[in-house]
């Protein structure tokens, strides 16, 4: 038995858990120089995820001249293409992570990701860094049909669904991850090292960490 007020700790993925934002800035650049657009910054690209590969290419293209004209989702199979053959050539848990992933399962915690990376892409990339088997489920932006993902709350609730049941708390570092735990009533908690699309202290979050050896406690003073 654990007095952990938890039994399920859901996880978004990128910027969240995993540093992606290299891996996917290349394949994002690699799309764009395709049809003769500007690349963009490392920084910069990070703003542009969280919503799954699609809103991230949209973005990009709106600031380089909009779509008119180019078949953005032929352009986004480019995109996905190269990143997933590249997928963690540079990608890493957050500082943390692992020690944190380990405090937890240690206390018989469910631990799941809900990420609107899409759902084969995420599986690949866990299976890679050899993350996989820490988690009772992985959830992606697909895997439920169109309109089910993140801020929409039905991948939390199928999150808890698989896992079993029991109160759940959700960790994410996006407007989509904290609405969707609103939405799922589900205390979240964002991180401020993550791709923040607004400053951490400004999503809403009930908690906001700073490097994951904080998640522990402050998940523990979120049940009082």
């Amino acid at each position: 038995m654990t007095d952990f007020p938890f039994q399920i700790v859901g996880f978004d993925l990128d910027g969240t858990l995993l540093d992606t934002a290299t891996d996917l800035a290349h394949a994002l650049n690699h799309a764009l120089v395709q049809i003769g657009r500007p690349t963009v910054s490392l920084e910069r690209a990070r703003t542009f995820i969280g919503g799954g590969t699609g809103q991230m290419l949209r973005a990009a293209l709106a600031e380089s001249g909009g779509d008119e004209g180019i078949d953005v989702a032929a352009l986004q199979g480019v995109l996905v293409g190269f990143y997933a053959t590249n997928i963690a050539r540079h990608t890493a848990l957050f500082p943390g992570g692992e020690a944190m992933l380990e405090a937890l399962a240690s206390r018989g915690i469910h631990l799941a990701i809900a990420t609107n990376k899409r759902e084969d892409l995420a599986r690949r990339l866990f299976d890679e860094l050899g993350l996989t088997s820490r988690f009772a489920t992985i959830i992606g932006g697909d895997t439920l049909g169109p309109g089910r993902a993140k801020p929409a709350p039905d991948m939390l609730h199928e999150m808890v669904r698989r896992c079993g049941g029991g109160p759940a708390a959700f960790v994410g570092d996006t407007t989509y991850d904290v609405g969707a735990a609103r939405a799922a009533a589900m205390p979240v908690v964002a991180v401020r090292f993550g791709f923040n699309d607004l400053p951490a202290d400004e999503l809403g979050a009930d908690a906001v960490i700073d490097h994951f050896d904080e998640l522990v406690p402050v998940l523990k003073a979120l049940a009082r």
